[in-house]
C-alpha cells in the first residue's frame, strides 16, 4: 500500500509541531536568572534579605549575597544557601541600613551563573528598634505623704528660753541672827542646859588637882635622890 504525498505532508507537519511543542515546554521548565527575586524586609527589629526561587524545574541553585559600595563588594552576608525552585525561599539576617545596595548571585549548575538584576536596594526607612521599658517615676514608686503626716505649723506663742523658764533662786535673807544649834529645842525642853556650868567646874577642879599631885610627886622624888 503506497502512502500518498498528501499523507506524508500531514505526518511531517504533525512531527514538526510536536517537536516545536516539546521545545517550548523544555524552555519553559529550564532554570534561568529571571526565576529568582530578592527583597529586604524587617523581622521585628531585625533586618532580613529574602531570595525567592520560582524555577519550575526544581533545579538546585546556590544563593550568595554581598553588600555593595560604589559597585564593589564590601563583605559577604552570612553563608551561601541553596534552593530548589517551585517558590522556595531563603533568608539572610542582615541589619541593613536605609537605601543600601546588595548584590545577589545565583549559581544553578551549568545553566545559571549570574546576579539578579538590578541589584537589591533596601527601603528608605530602617527597621524600628525596640525601645527600652520606661523607668518608673518617683511618683509611681514612692507614695505621696498624706495630710496627717505634714509638719505641724509653728505655734504663735514663742517658746520661753532657758533663762526665762528656770525659776529664780530665792533671795538670801539679811537676818544676822545665828541659827539655833541642832537639837537646841530638844535641850530646852529637857532642861539639859542648866547643868553645863556645874559639869565644867568639876572638870576644871579635877585637872588642877591632878596637876598639883604630879608636881608634888616630882619634887619629892628629887629630894630623895639628893640624899
Amino acid at each position: 500500500m503506497s502512502i500518498s504525498r498528501r499523507s506524508v505532508r500531514i505526518l511531517g507537519v504533525a512531527s514538526a509541531s510536536a517537536a516545536l511543542a516539546l521545545g517550548f515546554a523544555g524552555n519553559a521548565l529550564a532554570c534561568e536568572i529571571g526565576d529568582f527575586s530578592a527583597s529586604a524586609s524587617c523581622d521585628g527589629a531585625k533586618g532580613v534579605i529574602t531570595v525567592t526561587d520560582d524555577d519550575a524545574s526544581g533545579t538546585e541553585a546556590t544563593i550568595t549575597v554581598f553588600l555593595e559600595n560604589n559597585n564593589a563588594d564590601v563583605r559577604q552576608v552570612g553563608e551561601a544557601q541553596t534552593v530548589k525552585g517551585k517558590g522556595e525561599t531563603v533568608s539572610f539576617s542582615e541589619d541593613w541600613l536605609p537605601n543600601a545596595t546588595y548584590r545577589v548571585h545565583v549559581k544553578a549548575g551549568n545553566k545559571v551563573d549570574k546576579d539578579i538584576s538590578p541589584n537589591l536596594t533596601t527601603p528608605s526607612k530602617a527597621c524600628a528598634t525596640e525601645s527600652p521599658s520606661p523607668s518608673p517615676t518617683p511618683s509611681e514608686t514612692t507614695p505621696a505623704p498624706s495630710d496627717s503626716a505634714s509638719t505641724p505649723a509653728e505655734s504663735d506663742t514663742p517658746t520661753p528660753s532657758a533663762t526665762e523658764s528656770g525659776s529664780t533662786a530665792p533671795a538670801t535673807t539679811t537676818d544676822n541672827a545665828p541659827s539655833p544649834a541642832a537639837g537646841s529645842s530638844n535641850l530646852a525642853e529637857t532642861g539639859a542646859n542648866s547643868n553645863t556650868g556645874m559639869i565644867a567646874g568639876i572638870a576644871g577642879a579635877f585637872v588642877v588637882a591632878g596637876g598639883g599631885a604630879v608636881y608634888y610627886g616630882m619634887r619629892r622624888r628629887g629630894a630623895t635622890n639628893g640624899r
